[in-house]
């Protein structure tokens, strides 16, 4: 593989593909599956992951806001794109691109209704959230009859799927909170399957939920961090690849003497002669400051280099004292061998904090 020449985000769709197969080894030929591919799906590319996946036949893509499913659109994506959170601004953009909007109360349900009426929609799809335990977005199970009353009232808009989100489906201390919360859905599809005249997709499932819990695959799966990579479990982490690689190159190296100091706010000072490497990624690319001062390492040469001082917008500084290197050698930040998750964790986050905050500035390279 051609060595990089400049900090680089590398996208491997080989990697995606598997894990895209694993995934959906693990569900029904019959259970479709959807994609998510919000924050430039996880940092990496949305259009190009997205037009990999619906080669690879998937069934149904969602964003987080309604910009990003236009933009797929414009790229050719003609797959369906659920919008999870639209705000009312964008309601006439929606019915433009042909997206489909999560509708998680009565007043954002009443609105998307009035705007669907002036555009003359008949059956336009919808999908209805149920709020199960996250508290985040949602309507309760008591809102049933009034959501279906609005509904049958109407011929503008046709219920496409009714779904919820596990809060804690990677967590199996959280079991008992999590088959309440799958309890509380099964009434729910119940409930509403009763009282519709056609069928709808059911979905609640994420990847832990995927992996963790099949009884709540229903008619269809949600899964991000998984065919990015991870799976939120050491085990299931060992059968996912990493889709992204961040990379970069040493451009200086640097003598520091006993007692000089390195980087903003002389954070760190030399008990002992050290050398230095300076390498173009900082915390503007979204390698923040609270992965310096000894706290992670990269990788040079296939050896551990730690981060020294404080990140800088544009340059962090590692020590390579016993690291045959020179300017010009290329660094892993994370991939393969050291993963986002490792990195994030020496930061006390996780790595969707990290994938996603890579900065647009930040090439991205499509290996096929």
């Amino acid at each position: 593989m051609t060595k990089t020449q400049e900090t680089v985000l590398e996208i491997n769709l080989a990697a995606l593909e598997h894990n895209y197969n694993f995934i959906t080894s693990k569900i029904k030929p019959t259970t479709k599956f959807l994609a998510v591919t919000k924050a430039f799906a996880y940092g990496s590319d949305a259009c190009k992951i997205a037009k990999k996946l619906e080669k690879l036949g998937i069934d149904y893509f969602a964003v987080a806001y309604t910009k990003e499913g236009v933009e797929l659109r414009n790229s050719g994506i003609k797959t369906p794109i659920l919008v999870l959170h639209p705000q009312a601004v964008n309601f006439k953009t929606i019915l433009e691109y042909n997206l489909e909007p999560n509708l998680y109360s009565e007043k954002n349900l009443e609105e998307f209704l009035e705007v669907a009426k002036q555009e003359n929609k008949s059956n336009y799809p919808i999908h209805i959230k149920f709020n199960t335990g996250l508290n985040r977005l949602g309507f309760t199970k008591e809102a049933i009859p009034k959501i279906i009353s609005i509904i049958k009232n109407n011929s503008t808009l046709h219920i496409q799927s009714v779904f919820s989100h596990l809060a804690a489906s990677e967590d199996l201390n959280e079991k008992e909170f999590t088959n309440e919360q799958i309890k509380q859905f099964c009434e729910i599809k119940e409930e509403i399957e009763k009282l519709l005249s056609y069928p709808i997709l059911t979905h609640m499932a994420n990847t832990s939920g995927i992996l963790n819990y099949p009884e709540a695959h229903f008619s269809m799966v949600r899964s991000g961090i998984g065919l990015y990579g991870y799976g939120n479990n050491p085990d299931f982490d060992k059968k996912l690849k990493p889709v992204a690689t961040l990379k970069t190159i040493i451009s200086q190296k640097h003598i520091l003497e006993p007692g000089k100091s390195i980087g903003y706010n002389r954070a760190f000072i030399a008990d002992k002669t050290i050398v230095t490497a300076t390498l173009p990624i900082g915390h503007a690319d979204g390698i923040g400051r609270q992965y310096g001062q000894g706290k992670t390492f990269v990788e040079v040469n296939g050896k551990k280099a730690l981060i020294i001082g404080n990140v800088c917008m544009d340059m962090i500084m590692i020590d390579v004292t016993n690291i045959d290197c020179k300017e010009g050698d290329e660094v892993i930040i994370f991939g393969s061998e050291q993963s986002a998750e490792d990195f994030a964790k020496t930061a006390n986050t996780i790595s969707y904090e990290l994938l996603t905050g890579i900065a647009s500035r930040v090439k991205r390279k499509l290996l096929i």
